[in-house]
């Protein structure tokens, strides 16, 4: 924990086992800690360079522990200095890499990932590297690694950059991936946590752009194959970027139930408004819930029934009217 601000393992286990005592000698603490008193000494020193003890006068010499949170706030606010720093001389050397890549074989400003695992691993690295924007296509097949994603579902990478704030994400989800079982669920969470979703039909590619620097992309097909591609800034990194803003435009916007006018709607029905709102078939809500058409159909009509709605686009516009999408 302590060499996150620089502080060896032996010096932290030296330092907090001077807190209890208030005061000791080199002897005493070495005693305590279970290092030699060469090993002790070293580390004291170290130690009060960095301001966590103090040697007292007198003799023998007698060491005490400064005050943890203090002492603690300032290696801390250091280390975040030293980070902004190379921040910032990463973003020249980001300048000065785009500049030798635009120079460059129009070929360096693509790379070949192969491997399922080295796929999920980009798509990852490129979220990552977003420090204002990502902006996604989301659809199947998926292949994250068995154990990678916890209670997040695909979208971990996501949920981390949203929950601290670290960028933004717009995300266009093609109709498959909202027919998946669960699937609508795991967009609502995202949802709450600020992402901006729409969804389009047959949507070319899987995308990440992060900022206007990078992106990874993948066919179905391509995906099947265990293939990706990473895309350096070009003339190609503008043309998604600006496939992305068109798809956007022409999408459905997929908002989360808001105001009481939904209070009293079941969870189930509220999921199959959201799913007719998007334009899901019958077909893809049956698969989504693990119904058959009949049910689905059955569902619908009464939801229709409900809302004093004669078509599919009636009970729609009727539960968007009563806050109810």
């Amino acid at each position: 924990m302590w060499e996150a601000v620089g502080i060896p393992n032996t010096d932290a286990r030296i330092y907090e086992a001077l807190i209890p005592r208030g005061q000791s000698t080199v002897a005493e603490l070495a005693e305590r800690a279970g290092f030699s008193a060469a090993q002790t000494a070293r580390s004291l020193a170290r130690l009060s360079r960095r301001g966590l003890v103090t040697r007292l006068p007198g003799r023998p010499a007698r060491f005490s522990a400064a005050e943890p949170s203090l002492a603690g706030s300032v290696l801390i606010a250091k280390r975040e200095d030293e980070l902004h720093r190379l921040q910032d001389h990463l973003s020249t050397l980001d300048d000065r890499f785009r500049t030798e890549r635009g120079r460059g074989h129009p070929a360096d400003h693509l790379e070949v990932i192969e491997g399922s695992t080295a796929v999920w691993r980009t798509f990852v690295r490129v979220q990552r590297a977003a420090q204002d924007q990502i902006r996604a296509i989301d659809k199947p097949p998926y292949f994250v690694p068995p154990g990678e994603h916890g209670d997040d579902g695909p979208n971990l990478e996501e949920r981390r950059h949203l929950r601290e704030g670290r960028a933004g994400y717009r995300v266009i989800y093609d109709h498959e991936t909202i027919a998946l079982p669960g699937r609508l669920e795991n967009i609502w969470d995202g949802v709450r946590l600020g992402e901006r979703a729409r969804v389009c039909a047959n949507t070319p590619v899987k995308l990440v752009l992060s900022d206007r620097k990078l992106a990874v992309l993948a066919a179905p097909d391509d995906l099947a194959a265990g293939i990706a591609f990473l895309v350096h800034p070009s003339t190609l990194l503008d043309v998604l970027t600006e496939l992305f803003e068109a798809l956007w435009d022409k999408a459905t916007p997929l908002h989360q139930p808001v105001g009481d006018g939904a209070a009293g709607l079941a969870d189930r029905d509220r999921q199959i408004l959201g799913l007719l709102a998007v334009g899901a078939t019958d077909a893809a809500i049956a698969r989504n819930f693990g119904w058959s058409i009949r049910t689905v159909q059955r569902n619908i009509h009464r939801l229709m029934t409900e809302l004093g709605a004669t078509t599919r686009f009636q009970t729609g516009m009727e539960a968007v009217r009563r806050g109810w999408l």
